[in-house]
């Protein structure tokens, strides 16, 4: 088993308000390579942040990266558009960071990338993968591509009050701009992705479209970003099983949707339950009040955990400890 992280970067995440996935937008930017290095290293090593939410949320990472130093998975990182350098050893797929989607082209070389990541799946000798995303603005460019596909508009957002109508909007202008209603490119991948995506969903949309193609059994870790790969997958006519694994805070945010999303699409859908609500703690309090939900593969971490039998209670010690690594890291 391999799991395969990959960060990318999204202009669309510079619209105010859209995500919370870094302290400020400025910071934002950085948060793709620090959550790579994290999830390596344990902690940024060239990124300049630890990745926050405005309020201090940490990153999903830490989640991540807990479970790691627990069960000590096989990892990837894969660039897929990166607009800062990371010091994690990544695969390059080749891709520019995402302009904003409301761009005619934000993703000009989508199919590239698409074809670039499935040659790349075909390529791991695995039974199993897991793919998670790190994407600032990912949620907002998952719902573009569900729209253009035809899909069930609904998407989930790493802010406690998910900003549906901003989302919404920006969704409006974007298909403006390429001249496209909802349903228009549906069964086209490469159109959806170039005319209305970003350069991860392009990714891990070609990864597990190969991986699937060489017989690796796929497991899609996070929320409707997600969702939003697994459309791209049915899309490009691949029939074969699927999987989601998420959070209980996807799985409780009702805007999210995500066990509907997962029917529509024919595809399994695991939730897995930290249990942060018993542990009074920052960290855990954050999350229990709605900010991020998901992100870089936390609930495909989760659920590895539990099948190896760890008790979540030593998952929840493990986070405590890489964030207050980290928080000794940013004080010096």
């Amino acid at each position: 088993m391999k799991f395969v992280f990959v960060g990318g970067n999204t202009e669309t995440a510079r619209v105010d308000g859209i995500s919370a996935a870094g302290a400020t937008p400025a910071m934002m930017v950085h948060t793709p390579s620090a959550d790579l290095e994290i999830v390596t290293y344990g902690q940024p090593v060239r990124a300049p942040v630890v990745p926050v939410s405005p309020t201090g949320c940490p990153t999903p990472a830490v989640v991540t990266r807990a479970v790691h130093e627990l069960i000590g998975f096989e990892r990837i990182a894969v660039d897929a558009g990166l607009a800062r350098p990371t010091s994690a050893p990544t695969v390059s797929i080749g891709v520019d960071p995402g302009q904003d989607v409301r761009e005619t082209t934000p993703v000009p070389a989508a199919s590239a990338a698409f074809e670039t990541a499935r040659g790349l799946g075909r390529q791991m000798p695995e039974e199993k993968i897991i793919i998670g995303e790190t994407i600032p603005g990912g949620t907002t460019t998952a719902l573009g591509v569900l729209t253009a596909l035809g899909e069930r508009q609904t998407v989930s957002s790493s802010l406690p009050e998910n900003p549906m109508k901003l989302k919404e909007g920006v969704i409006e202008a974007a298909l403006d701009s390429s001249g496209l209603s909802a349903g228009d490119t549906a069964n086209d991948p490469a159109a959806t992705l170039r005319c209305i995506g970003d350069p991860v969903l392009a990714s891990i949309g070609g990864l597990a479209v190969g991986a699937t193609e060489s017989g690796t059994d796929v497991t899609l870790a996070g929320g409707t970003q997600m969702a939003a790969a697994a459309a791209i997958v049915r899309h490009a006519g691949v029939d074969a099983p699927l999987s989601i694994a998420t959070t209980i805070f996807i799985a409780e945010d009702e805007s999210a949707a995500i066990e509907e999303l997962a029917a529509d699409l024919s595809v399994d859908v695991t939730v897995t339950d930290p249990g942060f609500d018993q542990r009074d703690h920052p960290v855990m309090d954050t999350y229990i009040a709605g900010e991020a939900k998901e992100g870089v593969g936390m609930g495909g971490a989760l659920a590895l955990a539990d099948q190896n039998d760890v008790p979540m209670a030593t998952v929840r010690d493990r986070i405590i400890e890489v964030y207050e690594r980290l928080l000794e890291q940013d004080d010096e």
